[in-house]
């Protein structure tokens, strides 16, 4: 088993990388956020690898740091979910994000990874939201407003959310702007949400 490789950054690639030890060159699988945090081309890296044995194929992950690390191996232990997608997880969000969705149960944000439909999603967070003790914890982007009713847990609200992510939005945008106009009416449909909240977030921020 690899369980770390050192040596020189020859090539990036969309989600991979190729790294030269000892006269070998190992392609290496990565999520997005591992892959912003190599240096440039022909420097020197040193990744934590995950060695993955198929029936057609020897795959190799490397990930950032630790908390990467642990998370893969955590989601590649869910049912349904192979390495190939545990990655896709890691690069749609970042590990103390992932940590805060899952504890906080936050099927909205998982659901807007391209891949994770609402059955995984949930099976991640029910499998996963108790293993997770000592992982950093991504800070909230911004507090709720005072008095602000917590945003129910419905699929409505969630689909809201995964839409406006595919539009193009970051996840905790689109959380707070469905959220907002949540506080309109508890019998809003999803695109009621979705076209209220595209309308929130075109207003100039002053405004709002």
């Amino acid at each position: 088993m690899i369980a770390s490789l050192r040596g020189v950054l020859t090539e990036k690639q969309s989600g991979a990388c190729v790294v030269e030890a000892g006269g070998v060159g190992y392609q290496v699988h990565v999520s997005s956020h591992t892959l912003s945090q190599l240096p440039a081309e022909g420097e020197t890296v040193r990744l934590r690898t995950r060695q993955v044995f198929r029936e057609d194929a020897v795959l190799l992950f490397g990930f950032a740091d630790a908390d990467e690390l642990r998370l893969f191996d955590l989601m590649i232990g869910v049912s349904g979910v192979g390495p190939k997608l545990a990655l896709a997880v890691l690069s749609g969000l970042r590990p103390g994000a992932l940590v805060r969705a899952i504890r906080e149960e936050q099927i909205g944000s998982l659901v807007a990874i391209p891949g994770i439909g609402r059955k995984t999603a949930e099976r991640l967070v029910v499998e996963l939201r108790d293993k997770l003790e000592g992982m950093a914890v991504a800070a909230p982007s911004a507090a709720p407003a005072k008095g602000a009713k917590v945003l129910p847990r419905a699929a409505r609200f969630d689909d809201s959310i995964a839409a406006l992510v595919r539009l193009g939005y970051t996840a905790p945008q689109a959380e707070e702007a469905v959220r907002r106009v949540s506080e309109e009416g508890d019998d809003l449909t999803a695109e009621d949400l979705v076209r209220r909240s595209l309308g929130f977030l075109t207003r100039p921020a002053a405004v709002r």
